[in-house]
């Protein structure tokens, strides 16, 4: 009789198949920006994080209104700090010393992630934790969650925890609007292995243990299908060596394992092998460019 050395994971396909034909968005957390990649050098037409890495349910969902509304960020939406202008919505790479190219560039992400969800046919979204950075200074956006604090001094913040009810609302109105402008697309939850050390070992249980409980409700409210990325981390791999080097984020061992059991629960033989010689070429061709 063998041994078993690990706790398997069986993985839930609950109707989804993916074929080089499908349109890919992901938002959220490393694994939106992670499995896009591999997604996206497979051949699939994908949009990854459009508004730059998201960890929370409010701000992944109010980025995402943005989208489905065609809303665009104004002056108002914008922060001047240490002669940068940045944009509560975005990652700091939309940051720009020129308020007007801050815009632009901001209201560019909009309207490609308006008109990449009308078509796509799936939506993927990552959550990382369930804390939030409310601000705290005067104008429009006192008491909003934002989705980057960009170096803001954080007495400007603050910080709590989003209850399971805030998040569920929130969520169900967000992709009620998303079907309204496409009837088809799919959506794909998952929850982020990656650790939140700021929230100290057992606030970053608490905010998991919310997350997984948001996600099991959506699963039923708005038919979404989730894969367990976060299980078959903490329990088949279940170990520091698939970590990196600052025991939070995950090796790329582990990356590519996730990867293999998301191709292998999702893709049908076909388009495994298509997929992986799109892969083969791609790696090739960037092998060829590093060394010319």
């Amino acid at each position: 009789m063998s041994i078993q050395l690990y706790t398997p994971v069986a993985v839930d396909r609950q109707g989804l198949s993916l074929t080089l034909g499908d349109k890919v968005m992901l938002l959220g957390s490393c694994f939106a920006d992670h499995i896009g990649d591999r997604l996206r050098e497979g051949g699939f037409e994908v949009l990854q994080n459009p508004f730059g890495v998201l960890y929370n349910p409010l701000s992944i969902c109010q980025c995402l209104r943005r989208c489905i509304d065609l809303e665009y960020v104004d002056e108002g939406d914008l922060v001047q700090y240490d002669g940068v202008w940045h944009s509560w919505l975005h990652h700091s790479r939309f940051s720009n010393a020129d308020r007007q190219r801050c815009l632009d560039a901001c209201n560019a992400s909009i309207q490609s992630g308006h008109e990449f969800l009308k078509s796509c046919t799936l939506l993927t979204l990552t959550f990382g934790t369930a804390y939030v950075y409310e601000l705290q200074d005067e104008g429009g956006w006192h008491g909003r969650v934002v989705s980057n604090c960009h170096k803001v001094p954080a007495s400007r913040f603050i910080k709590r925890r989003a209850t399971l009810n805030e998040m569920l609302a929130v969520c169900n109105d967000t992709l009620q609007r998303l079907r309204r402008i496409n009837t088809n697309v799919k959506v794909q939850l998952t929850v982020s292995p990656i650790r939140h050390s700021a929230d100290g070992a057992r606030g970053n249980q608490l905010s998991k243990s919310l997350l997984h409980l948001l996600c099991d409700e959506l699963q039923h409210s708005c038919d979404a299908c989730y894969f367990p990325a976060y299980e078959i981390v903490m329990d088949e791999l279940r170990d520091y060596r698939f970590y990196d080097a600052d025991m939070l984020h995950l090796s790329a061992t582990a990356v590519e394992i996730l990867w293999q059991r998301y191709a292998e629960a999702y893709f049908p033989q076909e388009t495994m092998r298509k997929v992986q010689e799109n892969q083969r070429e791609a790696r090739a061709a960037k092998h060829r460019r590093i060394i010319t």
